[in-house]
Formats: C-alpha cells, sequence, structure tokens
C-alpha cells in the first residue's frame, strides 16, 4: 500500500491563488501607505472627475442640438410617467367611490320613487274619495232640505189635525147642542 497521496490540481491552485492574494494586498498596501501616493491619487480623482463633468456638459449639448435624449431626460421621462400612473390610479379610485355613490343614490331615487308612486295612488284614491264624500254631502243636504219640507209638513198636518180634531168636537158638541134645541123650539 501505498503512502502517496493523489495529485489534486484544484487543490495547488487554491493555494498558488491565495498566496497571490496575499503578495498582490501586500503590494496594494505598500504603494498606498505612501502620502505622495494619496496625493496623486487625489488630483487624478479631482481631474478625473473634471474631465466626467466636461464630458457630460459636451454630451447634453451634443444631445440637445440632435434631438437626442439624455439619462436625464429619461429619468425624468420615467419620474412623469410613474407620477402619472399614480394620479391615474387615485382617479380610478375616486372613479370607482362616485360610481359606488352614484349606485347607492340610485336605489335610493327607486326608493323615493317607490314611495312617491304609492302616495300618488293613495292620492288619486283619497281625491275619489273626497268627490264620493262631497257628492253624498251635496245628496245629504238634498235630504236635510226634504227632511225639513217634511217636517213643516208634519207640523202643518198636526196643526191641521189639532184643527180637524177642533172641528170634530165642535159638532160633537152640536149635535148633542141641537137635540136639546130642537127639544126646546119644540116646547115652544
Amino acid at each position: 500500500m501505498s503512502d502517496k497521496k493523489n495529485y489534486d490540481p484544484y487543490e495547488s491552485l487554491h493555494k498558488f491563488s491565495l498566496l497571490w492574494e496575499k503578495q498582490i494586498n501586500d503590494f496594494i498596501f505598500l504603494l498606498t501607505n505612501n502620502k505622495d501616493f494619496v496625493k496623486m491619487s487625489h488630483r487624478g480623482t479631482d481631474l478625473h472627475s473634471r474631465y466626467l463633468d466636461t464630458f457630460k456638459k459636451n454630451q447634453e449639448a451634443l444631445a440637445s442640438v440632435l434631438n437626442l435624449p439624455t439619462k436625464n431626460d429619461v429619468t425624468n421621462v420615467a419620474n412623469l410617467t410613474l407620477q402619472a400612473e399614480e394620479k391615474m390610479e387615485a382617479l380610478e379610485e375616486q372613479i370607482w367611490d362616485l360610481q359606488d355613490s352614484v349606485k347607492s343614490q340610485n336605489k335610493e331615487i327607486e326608493s323615493v320613487v317607490e314611495v312617491s308612486k304609492e302616495i300618488i295612488k293613495l292620492t288619486k284614491q283619497l281625491k275619489t274619495e273626497l268627490v264620493k264624500t262631497k257628492k253624498e254631502l251635496a245628496d245629504t243636504k238634498g235630504l236635510h232640505a226634504e227632511l225639513q219640507e217634511l217636517k213643516f209638513e208634519l207640523l202643518k198636518l198636526n196643526d191641521f189635525k189639532q184643527e180637524f180634531e177642533t172641528i170634530k168636537e165642535l159638532i160633537k158638541e152640536e149635535k148633542s147642542i141641537e137635540p136639546v134645541l130642537t127639544g126646546t123650539a119644540s116646547g115652544n
């Protein structure tokens, strides 16, 4: 049995990359730990930022001459689109709320219309009843007048009856007086 280990190329590559990484980090540390390098990198960064600002201004000027959109234009359009979408969503919600309120008001109006129809129906019934009542009142007044006439006639008849009774009594008295008078007259 052999004590030899199998050769693994990936392990060797890993060891080599770790060693290389350590050496590069040490080199970068030595380079960046120097004041002159820091000053130069600062100047380079300033120069690069001025160059980028100039490049950006030139690019925007060229884009405006060629009528091409810039990154800022696209960003502004995207922001405006988002704002427009938000406003449209808010308007849609308001429209839905309005539709709901219109539906509820329509239901209320329908119920009011139904109640109004019933009130109109009752009013018509009351009107016909009022016409009937007026007619009956007129008939009642006519009957009252006729009853008054009948009462007057009955009073007349009562008076006539009393007069008739009086005349009847007078006639009876005359008949009873007549024999007495005829007897006295025959005795003369």
